[in-house]
């Protein structure tokens, strides 16, 4: 039997264009969709992965205890582009090497945990 690989993960939030616009710092290039009667929302897609963030209808539709990562080309330079970019984030974990090679991990405009690590030379 071959392997399950994920390949779609939807995120709700309240400002859909915020959230958006954070991920693009990321590296993310959304594009804004729209499915029969549902709402607009923006996508990021891969060869092999989709990224979507709907918006959050009710309350009870947010997605905050989700946790998103990301291997990014550089934790360090990610860091710098969301500090200057006027978001309010919480960066909970500063960048660090590691095991899994230089690792951050902060909150997105919505409260999402975020990891983000880069192929740099790990910690063993």
């Amino acid at each position: 039997m071959k392997n399950s690989e994920l390949n779609l993960v939807v995120i709700r939030a309240a400002d859909i264009e915020q959230l958006s616009n954070f991920y693009s710092l990321l590296g993310c290039v959304f594009k804004k969709h729209k499915h029969g009667g549902g709402p607009e929302h923006y996508t990021y897609e891969t060869e092999s992965f989709i990224f979507e963030i709907y918006p959050a209808l009710k309350k009870s539709d947010k997605t905050n205890n989700l946790r998103l990562g990301f291997r990014v080309e550089s934790v360090d330079e990610i860091l710098e582009r969301i500090k200057a970019s006027g978001f309010v984030t919480f960066i909970l974990s500063d960048a660090q090497d590691s095991q899994w090679g230089r690792r951050a991990v902060i909150n997105d405009p919505e409260g999402h945990k975020v990891e983000l690590i880069d192929d740099s030379p790990k910690v063993r």
